[in-house]
């Protein structure tokens, strides 16, 4: 069995876990997530704990009850604390700005680009040059993070673009005459 998967899953006092036979959900403080289960997985309640086990000993199952274990901590973690990405605009003239569900980007193109996040993903604009992306779902929270970040990547030379809060840039050297 994996590695991961032999875990426990800890379950806060104050976040509800509903089994079924082919979905979980878990409700927490900020709000509710669902995931279908694979066939080849089972969880099982052990007091304030959850654990995945594999039905059977294909290869298959082993893989997605770590996979399991991983998606539902991510759950617990999600509608107990949130997930949040932190993105910094470098490049002169570069800007965000927060209004409702939509995200106002000034990137150097001759047009302003503006992003509609999706439902349960909020941001939020400390300053000009920072956006924060919070949600309870951490692979959406991702994925809007990534699709900001592609409007205008950080390129090699100068560094300038969209970029996550803790990204490394590896700068090349210009050309020499």
């Amino acid at each position: 069995m994996s590695r991961v998967g032999k875990n426990p899953v800890p379950v806060p006092a104050n976040v509800e876990v509903n089994l079924s036979a082919s979905e979980v959900s878990v409700k927490g403080p900020l709000g509710t997530l669902r995931r279908n289960l694979v066939s080849d997985i089972s969880i099982e309640r052990d007091g304030n704990n959850l654990l995945v086990k594999a039905t059977n000993d294909s290869k298959h199952a082993n893989a997605m009850s770590g996979t399991m274990r991983a998606l539902l901590a991510n759950m617990v973690h999600g509608v107990t604390n949130g997930f949040e990405k932190k993105l910094t605009l470098v490049g002169v003239g570069y800007r965000a700005q927060a209004a409702g569900e939509v995200l106002n980007l000034t990137l150097g193109f001759s047009h302003p680009v503006a992003h509609r996040m999706p439902e349960g993903v909020k941001a939020e604009t400390p300053s000009q040059t920072e956006v924060l992306v919070k949600g309870i779902d951490k692979q959406q929270v991702g994925q809007v993070a990534a699709e900001i970040r592609a409007y205008r990547r950080p390129e090699p030379y100068k560094g300038k673009g969209v970029r996550y809060a803790d990204e490394v840039i590896v700068m090349k050297e210009t050309k020499k005459k």
